[in-house]
């Protein structure tokens, strides 16, 4: 089985599919993560966030692999652990415009896909529902107000132990800016699938969204429990 969310940044996409591909016993893949790990790629190797050729190169000379550490998603790049530098703010303004660049995209999507495999996987990101896992059975689209995703993400960097000096108004116009950048890029921009349930996280808590999300999932089971009888 698929599960695709999908959403803008901050709409808790990574929190909530965490916590059902652990209920589930699902593959979690989180397609941000790896965009950004080819975002500290360009950095480490003194490139130009825009410098597609150069990026590929450093991606193929690196590598970017996901793994499963105490119940915890870990990016690894050059055989270092780079889950903390992927989270930091320089890796969160620049991210857009690598993942913008159309082969780094085709290059991530076939790697995406090539890790949902053929096993029960959910996967979140921009453009999961639309291009990367279009035949998903469950696909959802998590959105919140700008305002209440500045919040979480000043929670989350302390919480990671990640120093910012913004304020959620400086965060929040980022993310704003961000939404522009991902919702109008040419390459599969950031847009709710035609088939996608949209689910607005703004005053709901985790768990709320969780269940939400899992009784989607069951329905959908039942579906195709009835379809195959």
């Amino acid at each position: 089985m698929q599960v695709a969310i999908d959403g803008p940044a901050s709409a808790g996409k990574s929190t909530v599919a965490k916590i059902i591909a652990k209920k589930l016993s699902f593959l979690y893949i989180d397609t941000g993560a790896m965009y950004r790990a080819c975002t500290v790629i360009a950095r480490n190797h003194g490139l130009d966030y825009g410098d597609e050729s150069g990026i590929l190169k450093a991606i193929d000379q690196d590598g970017i692999e996901l793994k499963s550490e105490n119940g915890e998603q870990k990016v690894y790049s050059a055989g270092k652990d780079i889950s903390f530098e992927i989270r930091t703010p320089e890796i969160s303004a620049n991210v857009s415009q690598v993942s913008a660049l159309p082969k780094v995209r085709e290059k991530m999507t076939t790697l995406q896909r090539q890790m949902a495999g053929k096993t029960d996987v959910i996967m979140d990101g921009r453009d999961i529902g639309t291009t990367v896992l279009p035949d998903a059975e469950v696909k959802i689209f998590l959105v919140a107000s700008a305002r209440s995703r500045a919040e979480r993400r000043l929670l989350d960097l302390k919480q990671r132990g990640i120093k910012s000096d913004q304020t959620v108004d400086q965060i929040e116009k980022d993310i704003a800016a961000r939404d522009y950048k991902d919702s109008h890029r040419k390459v599969s921009p950031l847009k709710k699938a035609d088939d996608a349930i949209e689910v607005d996280t703004t005053s709901m808590t985790i768990d709320q969204v969780v269940d939400r999300i899992l009784s989607e999932i069951k329905k959908s089971k039942k579906i195709e429990e009835n379809s195959t009888k």
